[in-house]
């Protein structure tokens, strides 16, 4: 995920939520929450249950939705900017969210996650719905109820003033307000922030985007560029993005970028927008993206989807992100920071962790890449690198358990650099052949989905045809610095 650039503790463990409850129609006692009573049948034959409120993940237990599966998110936005200083920082954003989703399991009603804007209305298959907004979930109640395996259109149209809303570790993210547009960053669960959806990485779904916003402000989106049009001030963006992506990595960015394009030696068409106040120094080492995709290529297998490309914003949320096809950056693009949020679009956005315990393996994947990189480039080698973590006194990198760091440890040091390290030692245990062999098939093998480190393992030892338990334990599962493995 996100190159942090500073880290800060503190003391909040649970994610934001809040947003008043808002209720069009009868709300039914069915809506109280998990627990409740069910609602009988209308009639005899499948017994219907609520929707999980979550997807199961014990970092962020309400992210992700149980009880359907989406399939794809159109999202018609118009957002107007906050008023100029010392005017509160404040942006007005609605949307029409139309969901296209097929149900999993018979539904009584199904939540979605959404915190911070008021819903004014649902409707699923063309009729208005019944629904609630409680804490941070959209409670809707279809009526007739869903079947598993039926297909169902539901429209969302909500609205509200835009802040900057922040993580759990107290980090922007999300649908972050800027003087001159927005930074839409929401790893791990801020895309509730701005639009109704089911916020976990299982849940992948393809997009399309219709942004509206001031004549003059450009709005960013994932995929390609479909095209704009003018009228009565104001401009319409539209995006498509029709690759699986998880929710944390669609951005709906605005501001005042200048839009350039190019193709990739491969024949990926690149699409950066850089803040026209950006200096040449500031997004230069964006040029050396296509030399980049031909490395990684040649490691990981083809670029996975229909583009790529940067946003370098004048703002900051005080990390890079790699947004699908889209990788943001604040301020400035480091050179070692777009290699590695370039190679996140194969580890971390076409294969994504199971779990957010298991963001080592987007994390140590692009960090390593980044090593790999340097050495490519003249610099370091990935031995230098790694021979200089295991020699190095700080204890950043260790006492955590790799594959668990717990909710407010999801971006520290441990993650990326005992992440990378950890791929090193492998490679160096089984040699380049086997390691290589595991990284072009980890991606070919999840494309579109997610994996887990006990996918992560299983893969490895049937590649290496080598027992690696004892590795994976001292790396993965024992705090302390491995000293043999």
């Amino acid at each position: 995920m996100p190159v942090r650039l500073t880290r800060r503790s503190h003391s909040r463990t649970a994610r934001p939520t809040a947003v008043a409850c808002v209720v069009a129609g009868v709300v039914l006692a069915s809506l109280a929450g998990p627990g409740a009573a069910t609602a009988a049948p209308d009639s005899p034959g499948p017994r219907y249950a609520p929707g999980a409120d979550g997807a199961g993940d014990p970092y962020f237990p309400l992210a992700g939705n149980g009880g359907f599966d989406v399939q794809h998110y159109d999202l018609d936005l118009d957002y107007t900017l906050p008023a100029p200083a010392p005017a509160p920082l404040e942006g007005q954003l609605t949307g029409v969210a139309t969901i296209d989703l097929v149900a999993t399991a018979d539904l009584d009603r199904f939540n979605l996650d959404l915190r911070g804007l008021t819903v004014s209305s649902v409707v699923v298959e063309g009729k208005s719905m019944a629904f609630a907004q409680q804490g941070g979930e959209l409670v809707v109640t279809p009526r007739p109820k869903l079947k598993a395996g039926q297909a169902a259109t539901v429209v969302v149209s909500y609205g509200g003033t835009t802040t900057r809303p922040v993580d759990i570790e107290g980090a922007l993210y999300g649908w972050v307000t800027t003087r001159d547009g927005a930074m839409v960053v929401s790893e791990p669960d801020g895309s509730s922030t701005w639009f109704p959806v089911s916020d976990h990485p299982t849940d992948k779904a393809t997009y399309s985007f219709e942004i509206t916003v001031p004549q003059g402000s450009v709005a960013v989106a994932n995929g390609l560029l479909e095209g704009s049009e003018t009228s009565g001030g104001k401009t319409t963006w539209h995006w498509n993005a029709p690759d699986l992506m998880a929710a944390y990595l669609a951005t709906a960015t605005v501001g005042n970028f200048r839009l350039e394009q190019y193709v990739a030696p491969d024949g990926t068409p690149i699409i950066d927008a850089v803040d026209v106040t950006r200096q040449p120094s500031q997004y230069a080492n964006l040029a050396r993206t296509g030399e980049m995709i031909t490395l990684f290529e040649g490691l990981y297998g083809d670029y996975p989807f229909v583009s790529y490309g940067a946003i370098v914003d004048n703002d900051s949320v005080g990390y890079a992100l790699e947004t699908q096809t889209r990788s943001f950056f604040s301020g400035s693009a480091g050179l070692g920071t777009v290699a590695h949020e370039l190679a996140h679009q194969w580890m971390g956005n076409q294969v994504s962790p199971g779990r957010w315990a298991d963001i080592w393996l987007n994390e140590g994947w692009a960090t390593y890449s980044e090593w790999i990189w340097t050495e490519h480039n003249g610099g370091a080698t990935a031995q230098a690198r790694f021979d200089a973590v295991m020699a190095s006194t700080s204890q950043a990198p260790w006492n955590t358990v790799l594959a668990d760091p717990g909710p407010t440890g999801l971006f520290g040091t441990p993650v990326y650099t005992r992440g990378a390290a950890l791929l090193h030692a492998l490679r160096v245990k089984i040699g380049d052949d086997a390691f290589f062999d595991i990284a072009k098939e980890w991606v070919a093998r999840f494309a579109g989905g997610t994996a887990t480190t006990a996918d992560f393992i299983a893969l490895s030892e049937e590649i290496s045809d080598q027992d690696l338990t004892m590795f994976f334990d001292v790396w993965a599962y024992q705090p302390p610095k491995p000293t043999s493995w």
